[in-house]
């Protein structure tokens, strides 16, 4: 097909603005783990970052001219808005900020309950529908939400978690079905355990503030605690499996709707 001087001219500018914005990616929870190591990733590959974590710490990563830190928390709508203002186009996002929790069902206080939720569901709808109507309008976007293989396979300990992170999944699936029309991939990572990052620390810290494991249950926390430590590290997901993972959702067109990242998660995928 020919195209005039202007029209050419037009074509060309959309795809580099496209491109620009392409490689732009904003990363929610990158104070540790999973998010910072997808950060450095993404910067190592030449991509412009945006970095958000709750309480920015401008030393975690390398000073660079495409890292912006930002302050976000994706329970709190007005932080949404000005962290997506400060941030300009983005091309990417990557939903990864959440929060851990293990205990029985008995020992799960609806409060934690509505915690795990309002972060780990709710947080990742708020931010997907914060910067869909700019991929619409370009009719060009990679939405990636970072859920957990638990969601694979029931497991003791982790019923109010997987919950959590099982309704991601839902939302994702559906979400890409409606968005395909305006060219706007979503994909599903699963990260198996992964010692290395804050989770544990995290459920435990409030594991502790709640009183720790229903007496009752102390049998199945053995044998969960038991079953861990049969585990070789070969066998464990490292943070760098997640952001190969993540890289590969966002890059590759072709890549399924679900990405385990880690040799337990795709143990558990086979």
């Amino acid at each position: 097909m020919i195209y005039s001087i202007d029209t050419a001219v037009y074509i060309y500018g959309r795809q580099l603005r496209q491109e620009k914005h392409m490689k732009t990616v904003l990363i929610t929870g990158c104070s540790s783990g999973f998010g910072l190591e997808i950060a450095s990733f993404f910067l190592a590959q030449g991509w412009k970052v945006v970095a958000t974590m709750r309480t920015p710490h401008q030393d975690l990563l390398p000073p660079s001219q495409n890292l912006k830190i930002l302050a976000l928390d994706v329970t709190s709508p007005e932080s949404i808005h000005a962290a997506l203002d400060a941030a300009g186009p983005v091309g990417v996002l990557v939903n990864n900020a959440g929060i851990g929790w293990l205990n029985a069902v008995e020992g799960t206080s609806m409060e934690t309950a509505r915690d795990l939720f309002e972060t780990n569901t709710l947080g990742t709808i708020a931010m997907t529908q914060a910067v869909l109507p700019q991929m619409r309008e370009r009719q060009e976007g990679v939405i990636v939400n970072v859920t957990s293989s638990v969601t694979l396979k029931p497991l003791p300990l982790l019923s109010v978690y997987t919950a959590s992170k099982a309704a991601v999944n839902a939302f994702t699936e559906s979400a890409a079905l409606e968005l395909e029309a305006f060219n706007v991939r979503v994909r599903i990572v699963l990260p198996g355990r992964a010692p290395q990052t804050r989770f544990g620390d995290t459920a435990r810290s409030r594991l502790q503030k709640q009183g720790g494991f229903p007496e009752a249950y102390s049998s199945v926390v053995a044998g969960v605690f038991a079953s861990w430590e049969k585990q070789s590290e070969s066998a464990l997901t490292q943070p760098g499996d997640v952001a190969e993972a993540v890289w590969r959702a966002a890059t590759d067109p072709s890549s399924p709707l679900r990405i385990p990242a880690g040799a337990d998660a795709e143990a558990l995928a086979s």
